[in-house]
């Protein structure tokens, strides 16, 4: 397994580690529902180093990223990001990414790390028509996540730049704990605000200790993964593995938003039919109306006791006291109020359909 360059960090904290996207990685360092909490009402840290980052750059890498990305590129100014995925040639997804603009002819593209090798071939494969200068910078940066609702004024005190001048999906390069060049971004996955921060592998550890430092009388803490994921379940946020794979349309998973057909971006014929015309299936979220927890791979049922989908994600909300999840069902289950069954333990329990997010602040 690889290690992030804070894994010593992890290990003299005590932290429960795991094997995850090929990586090390801390899932829980205390008890998941406390660290969850702290997100949501205080402010705490993620380690996401083991996230990609690939640089396009020069005058063909408007026109590579066109083809290889979903949304519209062009829409993109220095300074500003834009969610997005990658379609394939099937109809599903290579992965979803962020991407940023930082300067003119100049992109970062921030990947998943169990996926690092396979966008890479992917996006060199399509770079054959463009010749785009790219380069893969995964071994190079490393990333912080500082999450809450205190997160920016825990570590406004670190950095000249006026963090509360950046609205989501921003972001500016500035100095941050005395170390000049970082990213600091607003593009987080756990709907409780707060900052990203991309640095050097060098420099991690330092600014590390310094946000710990500057966040201590907020009662900030360092979160794991778990806790990562029932915060974004919560705000009903794709998992790439979980949500979205290389064989699930982006239509059906409410991608729709960020599909651009007119770019076209690779197999925009296709996908443009399917947010034109409508799919199947759709994926919805859902709160259990009796005692049970859903889990990924459980078998959505409908009234007969048939099978008409699958969860693909599901857990106990720490900050609503409700078993939640999502999963894919055909459309006349999908409007919200519609009842179906999920088999938990040989048994069917009951769900209704409910508008995402679940949690709202």
């Amino acid at each position: 397994m690889k290690k992030t360059k804070l894994n010593p960090v992890h290990h003299n904290l005590g932290a429960k580690m795991v094997s995850f996207g090929g990586f090390e990685m801390p899932v829980s360092y205390t008890r998941i529902k406390e660290e969850h909490h702290c997100v949501r009402k205080k402010v705490g840290v993620f380690d996401v180093s083991h996230m990609g980052e690939f640089f396009v750059e020069g005058p063909q890498a408007l026109t590579l990223l066109q083809r290889a990305c979903s949304n519209d590129i062009s829409k993109l100014i220095p300074g500003k990001a834009q969610y997005n995925y990658f379609p394939n040639h099937g109809g599903g997804i290579v992965d979803d990414l962020i991407v940023y603009q930082i300067a003119n002819e100049k992109y970062m593209l921030v990947v998943n790390a169990s996926n690092i090798e396979k966008d890479w071939a992917w996006i060199n494969e399509i770079n054959k028509e463009f010749n785009a200068s790219i380069s893969n910078a995964s071994d190079e940066y490393s990333l912080l996540a500082i999450q809450g609702p205190k997160a920016i004024e825990a570590v406004q005190a670190l950095t000249p730049f006026d963090l509360n001048s950046l609205v989501f999906y921003a972001h500016t390069r500035t100095s941050f704990a005395g170390i000049n060049e970082v990213i600091v971004a607003t593009t987080g996955y756990t709907g409780s605000g707060g900052l990203e921060v991309y640095c050097k592998n060098t420099d991690v550890a330092a600014i590390w200790e310094a946000v710990f430092s500057a966040g201590a009388s907020f009662g900030i803490q360092p979160i794991g993964l778990a806790a990562r994921d029932t915060l974004r379940l919560e705000m009903g946020y794709c998992l790439y593995g979980n949500e979205i794979n290389d064989t699930s349309s982006p239509i059906a998973a409410g991608l729709g938003w960020v599909t651009r057909p007119a770019t076209n971006f690779t197999n925009a014929d296709a996908i443009g039919k399917q947010k034109s015309e409508g799919v199947d299936q759709a994926l919805v979220g859902f709160e259990l109306t009796e005692r049970g927890i859903p889990r990924t791979g459980h078998t959505i049922v409908d009234e007969n006791g048939n099978r008409i989908g699958q969860v693909t994600s599901g857990t106990q909300s720490p900050s609503l006291n409700k078993a939640i999840g999502l999963g894919y069902v055909p459309k006349k289950y999908a409007l919200p109020g519609s009842v179906f069954g999920v088999q938990i333990r040989n048994k069917n329990i009951t769900a209704k359909v409910v508008p995402l997010p679940f949690y709202t602040s």
